[in-house]
C-alpha cells in the first residue's frame, strides 16, 4: 500500500511531466498519453546510478515526445526541445512549472491578438498550419513566420522576467 507521501510524490512528478510535455508543444490529449507513456517507462528503466531522478524521467519524457512527433532526426525541432528543456531547467524545477506558466500567461497576453490567436489554434487547439492561417487571414507561410517570430518574442519575454540574468 502507497504512503500518502509516495502517492503525493507520484502526483507531482505526473504532472511535472505533463506541464513539460505541453511546454515541449504537446496537446492536453497528447500530453496525457505521453505522460502514461512517460512513468511506464521510467518504472521500466534500470535506475541504478541515476544521480537526479528528475532530470531522468524529464529526458525520458523528452524522448517520447521527440518519437511521437518523428521528429528526432530533424535538427530544429530537436534545438527547440533542447531550449525549452534549458529554460524547464533554469526556471521551473523548484516549483513544477508553476511561475513559468504564470510567466508564459503574462507573456502571451503582450503579443498582438493574431499572433497569440495564431499561437493558441496551432499549440492549444491542435490545430495544423494549414488551418491557422485562413483562420487568421495568412497564407499557411505568413502563419508559420508569425508564429516563428512570436514563440521568439514569448521566449525572450519569459527570459528576461527570468530573473536570473539580472
Amino acid at each position: 500500500m502507497a504512503t500518502a507521501s509516495t502517492a503525493a510524490d507520484a502526483d507531482r512528478t505526473r504532472q511535472r511531466v505533463w506541464r513539460y510535455l505541453r511546454a515541449l508543444g504537446a496537446s492536453a490529449t497528447e500530453a496525457d498519453d505521453l505522460t502514461q507513456e512517460t512513468l511506464l517507462a521510467a518504472l521500466r528503466a534500470p535506475r541504478d546510478g541515476v544521480a537526479n531522478p528528475d532530470a531522468f524521467v524529464l529526458g525520458i519524457a523528452k524522448n517520447q515526445w521527440l518519437r511521437s512527433r518523428r521528429w528526432w532526426r530533424r535538427r530544429r525541432e530537436r534545438e527547440i526541445a533542447d531550449a525549452v528543456d534549458q529554460l524547464w531547467t533554469a526556471t521551473a524545477t523548484a516549483d513544477d512549472g508553476d511561475e513559468l506558466i504564470a510567466r508564459l500567461r503574462e507573456c502571451l497576453g503582450r503579443l498582438q491578438p493574431r499572433a497569440r490567436q495564431a499561437l493558441e489554434l496551432h499549440y492549444r487547439d491542435g490545430l495544423r498550419w494549414q488551418e491557422v492561417g485562413p483562420r487568421i487571414g495568412l497564407q499557411v507561410n505568413g502563419a508559420k513566420t508569425l508564429a516563428q517570430r512570436s514563440r521568439q518574442a514569448l521566449r525572450q519575454c519569459i527570459e528576461k522576467n527570468d530573473g536570473s540574468d539580472a
